[in-house]
């Protein structure tokens, strides 16, 4: 094996990592906004990706129906539903449940996890059992060959893209937006902010519905590189816990940075060793380092 073979299977393997970086970003930032903001463990967060997975499959089936173009052009319409759709299901969420349980994180915990168990029942009995997979649109097929055996896919790419526009948003939101400044001044002091007229309950409830949708775009985003079925959520919720608060539990920086290192070592890894070994590895440095700097790698005041 040659140098350029070895060089372009090293690019290839680290552009696998983007894809899964991208996936673990974009449910990072999703509990950055609900756990490092609010101070709510949302067990359930991974079910909220499930939910913008299967809206994708779900717009794959009714886009074959409709013929036509609607095949061609049904992606793009599919994400922003699985957004809104993760959104309405986490606005009910924090409305009948997470609004009665704030200061007691113990509690949410026990109850967001009855709800994420619920929710894959609710997928098995009404979506099924087996894992499904959409049809996705042709311009996401096929490959980018920048030079001989290198092949990058348009599918990864077009998700990196999708994840660079949700990351600025998001960011943008929180820092100039009028519900951005909500957030920080409810984070900062909640009577204070109550005092000066601000509604904390309903941003509580829009804070936490947003990550919820952002969960959403997730799941759309997974469609790309994996099939879904009643518990592909809950595979990640784990890894998103690790970007958070490796990151640092309130520091949307920290949640990019962690996720592109998670990602990208894993991948890497995974190439050289078994799945479970790199897993291991993965996880061993995620507590070296976070026993020399447990505060993660941007710290951030949160909510107390």
């Amino acid at each position: 094996m040659t140098f350029n073979d070895m060089l372009n299977i090293g690019v290839m393997q680290g552009f696998a990592g983007l894809s899964l970086f991208a996936v673990l970003l974009l449910m990072g930032l999703g509990l950055a906004i609900i756990f490092g903001q609010m101070g709510v463990i949302n067990m359930a967060h991974g079910e909220f990706m499930t939910i913008g997975a299967y809206t994708i499959y779900m717009g794959s089936l009714f886009a074959e129906q409709l013929g036509g173009t609607a095949t061609s052009y049904y992606f793009p319409v599919a994400i922003i539903a699985a957004f809104i759709f993760a959104f309405i299901a986490g606005w009910l969420l924090e409305w009948g449940l997470i609004r009665h349980l704030y200061k007691r994180p113990l509690d949410t915990l026990l109850a967001t996890w009855g709800v994420s168990l619920g929710l894959q029942q609710v997928f098995r009995t009404f979506i099924g059992p087996k894992e499904v997979s959409p049809t996705l649109p042709d311009w996401l097929m096929g490959s980018w060959a920048p030079s001989e055996g290198l092949d990058i896919p348009i599918n990864g790419m077009f998700v990196l893209a999708l994840t660079a526009v949700v990351t600025i948003v998001v960011l943008i939101a929180l820092n100039k937006s009028r519900w951005g400044l909500r957030v920080r001044a409810t984070v900062s002091n909640r009577v204070m902010a109550n005092a000066i007229g601000i509604d904390t309950k309903k941003t509580d409830r829009l804070t936490f519905a947003i990550g919820c949708g952002i969960a959403g775009v997730a799941g759309a985003a997974f469609t790309t590189i994996g099939s879904t079925g009643p518990t592909s959520g809950s595979l990640y919720i784990v890894d998103s816990f690790l970007v958070v608060t490796f990151g640092g539990a309130a520091s949307l920086l920290g949640t990019v940075v962690s996720a592109f290192g998670i990602a990208q070592t894993q991948s890497i890894t995974e190439f050289f060793l078994a799945g479970s070994m790199a897993k291991v590895l993965t996880l061993s440095l995620i507590v070296l380092i976070l026993m020399v700097r447990p505060q993660g790698l941007f710290a951030s005041k949160v909510r107390r």
